[in-house]
């Protein structure tokens, strides 16, 4: 036998050897302490939502403006931009069919 079947055979002797204990349980007062830091804090949900709308926003303009410029560059080296435009059709339909059951 190789060292990992000696590994999974210790580790299955091991497995075996376990007792079934009782399930692990929170501590005593923990979801009071955890309810009470929530409602003390200073934040509102809306504030959290703002923010997480903001960020959203902005990775979408990011990702806006990167592609836009790979198009304007493909477009600048093409002689002819309909020739790059069927390009861009021909990988859209090559996507769509693979995506497609």
């Amino acid at each position: 036998m190789n060292d990992s079947d000696l590994q999974l055979q210790r580790m299955l002797r091991a497995a075996a050897g376990a007792t079934i204990g009782s399930p692990n349980e929170m501590p005593f007062g923990f979801d009071t302490r955890v309810l009470a830091a929530w409602r003390a804090g200073t934040n509102p949900d809306l504030v959290d939502v703002g923010r997480l709308l903001r960020r959203v926003v902005l990775l979408s303009l990011a990702v806006i403006v990167f592609a836009t410029a790979g198009v304007v560059n493909e477009l600048r080296q093409s002689n002819d931009p309909g020739e790059a435009l069927d390009q861009y059709a021909i990988a859209d339909n090559v996507i769509d069919n693979a995506v497609e059951p």
